[in-house]
């Protein structure tokens, strides 16, 4: 069995696509496409179903993968460990996490990391959405739910708080409810329902049933900007709005918690630069934990 063709196919496999596969590797389409054959030729089955939309993995492309997975993590963990003598840390880790904690908490800090690893390139790619590990679209996803299913590695990084906070211009022009009932008499700023990708984001129903939000915006760091320009009452992290000397917490004894987890691919286990990222944001998270709560 050849690595090369087995690395065509689990870039297939993660792409989906024949064409994102030849653009990950730098290769051309009939490549990947004339590569692929022939490893399903020297096992004499079919690992791919190709189609007119993309590509899905047959029964035995199924069972090949995660083999595939572990023979690309062991050939990375012995590249690093041969090539580096010398005890630095380098590589490109890519870390997928939700816009408000990725934005505001990890981009101020991540630059010290890699001061400290000079080899070290850090992606963050802050977006509202999940990610998945098994197709690489991030080697360390920072998620709001813990992973039920596949090949995922994860672990609780530090639960959070979420209250609700409006603008000192607002709270002079309308007053503050005293109520969650008052809430009914407010601009509320929400998100857009339709596109909460996770229930456990649905936050605006551990506070009332009866939410009703005048302007609806679908990220977290979009909607602590509106509140703070006196668009209404919102449902904000506590760990960015109450250091904003232009937001006030309103019936601040009523908050909601949620968690954010640490995932990884089982795949990545050996890898010494992902290692080291997942511990410099666990020694983060302990160093600042107060803030969260």
């Amino acid at each position: 069995m050849n690595w090369d063709d087995l690395r065509i196919f689990l870039a297939v496999a993660r792409s989906g696509q024949m064409l994102g596969a030849a653009k990950r590797l730098g290769v051309n389409h009939a490549t990947v496409a004339r590569r692929l054959t022939a490893l399903e030729d020297s096992l004499n089955t079919r690992l791919v179903e190709r189609g007119t939309t993309g590509c899905s993995l047959t029964e035995a492309g199924e069972r090949l993968l995660p083999a595939a997975e572990r023979m690309e993590a062991e050939l990375l963990a012995a590249s690093s460990s041969l090539s580096g003598t010398h005890p630095g840390i380098s590589g490109t880790v890519r870390i997928g996490a939700p816009d408000g904690f990725g934005v505001t908490y990890l981009a101020p800090r991540l630059a010290r990391l890699t001061r400290a690893h000079p080899g070290l390139t850090i992606q963050l790619v802050p977006m509202p959405r999940s990610f998945s590990l098994s197709r690489r679209e991030a080697d360390i996803a920072v998620t709001i739910e813990r992973p039920e299913h596949g090949r995922l590695v994860a672990a609780k990084l530090v639960d959070y708080a979420l209250g609700l906070y409006a603008s000192t211009e607002y709270l002079a022009r309308c007053g503050a409810p005293q109520t969650l009932a008052d809430l009914s008499e407010h601009d509320l700023v929400g998100s857009v329902e339709d596109l909460i990708y996770s229930p456990a984001l649905n936050y605006a129903a551990d506070f009332t049933r009866n939410w009703t939000s005048r302007f609806e915006i679908a990220s977290a760091l979009g909607q602590t900007e509106a509140v703070r320009a006196g668009a209404g009452i919102g449902i904000l992290h506590a760990f960015i709005a109450r250091n904003d000397a232009n937001l006030r917490p309103v019936l601040p004894e009523v908050q909601v918690k949620r968690a954010y987890w640490m995932v990884t691919h089982e795949s990545s286990r050996p890898l010494r630069h992902i290692a080291a990222v997942q511990d410099f944001l666990r020694a983060c998270v302990a160093e600042d934990r107060a803030m969260f709560g």
